[in-house]
């Protein structure tokens, strides 16, 4: 009896350390070190590709470089001239400021408009998709190449309507000063709202459809649904991208400088362009870095924004 009841009583678990086979330092290695080692290859290539050229153009901002050599240090000189001396650099940035205006408001329109549409399309959904989806797939240089031909006073589209008897519009759109920029914006809203389209699309899909059942059972019109169902559902979407198209138009470069190269006569000029000819026409490469440096801030102050927003409680 007594051999039985020693059989039932539990026997005592051995330590951790002894059961799993390893002790107390192998497990705070697997649990510290070894994560650290995944990581190690992405941080290395983030400090040679990201930190090290960061700090190197601080460095260089505060320096009378050319590119070539050694720069000589000069303080913050490079940035005395930015803010009260260099007419180039502030018809630049409030270039930049109506390049943002248009982006945060002609895009998002047009791309809510029709995601709202298609969203309400079954059959052949996906072709309307796909093909409001590949401008913005083109490179640039295709896409630029062919609305100058588009935009052409003697060969475009203006010109075809002045041989149908409708004038007006047979003018150097990328030629005037009053007209390039807005015209280079046009383009390039062109490839990218589609982009938006597709995003704000598929966010919508995530709305569950009882909401539009219920509304329409109330009596909701179209534009009831949209503005008290659709955009509160979309809205991490919409405020998510109105971060990036805020941040991306400060850095805008490519479109601006294949079809005009930021003239004429600097009325097109943006600061991605304004940063190319100082480091690479002008060669004053300290003073483009200082250049590159606001840009960066401006970046920095729209994040600093939305992070200020989502601890006010921003459902964003």
């Amino acid at each position: 009896m007594a051999n039985s009841d020693q059989a039932a009583m539990p026997t005592p678990s051995a330590p951790l350390s002894r059961q799993d086979g390893r002790s107390p330092w192998k497990r705070r290695y697997r649990k510290y070190v070894v994560p650290w080692m995944f990581a190690l290859p992405i941080l290395l290539i983030n400090i040679i590709v990201v930190i090290g050229p960061s700090l190197s153009a601080v460095y260089y901002s505060l320096t009378d470089w050319s590119g070539i050599g050694a720069g000589e240090f000069i303080g913050l000189e490079n940035y005395r001239k930015i803010l009260f001396s260099d007419m180039d650099y502030r018809r630049a940035f409030l270039n930049n400021l109506a390049w943002l205006a248009f982006f945060l408001t002609v895009p998002f329109a047009v791309s809510l408009f029709a995601a709202s549409m298609l969203a309400r399309i079954r059959r052949g959904s996906m072709f309307f998709r796909t093909a409001l989806f590949i401008p913005y797939v083109l490179p640039a240089v295709i896409t630029a190449s062919i609305w100058r031909n588009l935009l052409s006073p003697t060969l475009g589209i203006g010109a075809l309507l002045a041989d149908w008897g409708i004038s007006g519009l047979d003018v150097a759109w990328l030629g005037r000063p009053q007209t390039a920029l807005i015209s280079i914006a046009f383009v390039d809203n062109w490839h990218f709202w589609g982009f938006l389209m597709v995003l704000f699309l598929s966010a919508m899909q995530g709305i569950p459809p009882e909401l539009y059942e219920a509304a329409r059972i109330d009596g909701a019109s179209r534009w009831q649904e949209f503005r008290h169902i659709t955009v509160p559902g979309i809205r991490p979407t919409i405020v998510f991208m109105l971060l990036m198209v805020a941040i991306w138009s400060f850095l805008v470069f490519d479109y601006v400088w294949i079809l005009t190269q930021g003239g004429p006569a600097g009325s097109s000029e943006v600061l991605g362009t304004l940063v190319y000819k100082q480091a690479f026409m002008r060669f004053e490469a300290g003073y483009a870095s200082a250049i590159g440096l606001t840009m960066s801030l401006l970046a920095g102050m729209v994040i600093s924004l939305f992070l200020y927003l989502r601890r006010r409680g921003w459902e964003i």
